[in-house]
């Protein structure tokens, strides 16, 4: 789709502004934010991949959009754009793997909820890390002032948005989760360690 300049409205910015040795200065707001988003979706995709073997990229948006409180599997197809039957299968898996879990709607018990696990309430905590670990190295190399000043507008847009963010900032995604998981596993695999015939 093409504006009255002839320029793509997402990928293209105004004639005027083109640098023709410089095919950025050509993108506009759709690129400038999609080339950002894909490179995080890459980094989490790995780390994830990294910690759980059998986790896939399609399974993105069940951890982006599932409310904290859960969700009728209805509401949440919705939200990802899909099919609710899709979704009923992408949730059934899930559910066998330990990721979620149903439960009854408290305000209807005619309904069903689904909800993270503790194991998937890690793969939010492990996608945040990433993201922050991201972040931080995009600040050295933008400098600190002008990073800030572009996470303080996207802020502002992402407010006159008004759009959901899903579980963006919920406190279970912050870095003191991932190492509190941590600390419990490397506790539990304390617990199970095998005596010495000295210890025994």
């Amino acid at each position: 789709m093409a504006n009255s300049t002839g320029c793509c409205l997402y990928c293209q910015g105004s004639m005027a502004e083109i640098a023709p040795d410089d095919p950025v200065a050509r993108y506009a707001i759709g690129a400038l934010l999609a080339i950002p988003a894909q490179v995080l979706r890459q980094r989490v995709a790995a780390a994830l991949a990294e910690e759980f073997p059998d986790y896939r990229h399609n399974y993105e948006a069940v951890f982006r959009w599932l409310d904290p409180d859960g969700d009728r599997i209805s509401e949440l197809a919705e939200r990802c754009g899909v099919s609710k039957q899709a979704m009923g299968e992408t949730i059934d898996w899930l559910e066998q793997h330990g990721y979620v879990e149903r439960m009854p709607d408290p305000t209807d018990g005619r309904a069903t909820l689904v909800r993270r696990t503790e194991l998937g309430w890690r793969v939010n905590s492990i996608a945040r890390e990433q993201v922050e670990a991201t972040q931080a190295e995009w600040m050295r190399a933008l400098g600190e002032a002008d990073f800030a000043q572009l996470l303080g507008l996207l802020r502002r847009l992402v407010r006159l948005l008004d759009h959901p963010g899903g579980v963006a900032g919920h406190p279970r995604t912050l870095r003191s989760a991932v190492r509190s998981a941590r600390n419990r596993r490397g506790r539990r695999r304390e617990t199970r360690r095998p005596q010495t015939k000295a210890e025994a």
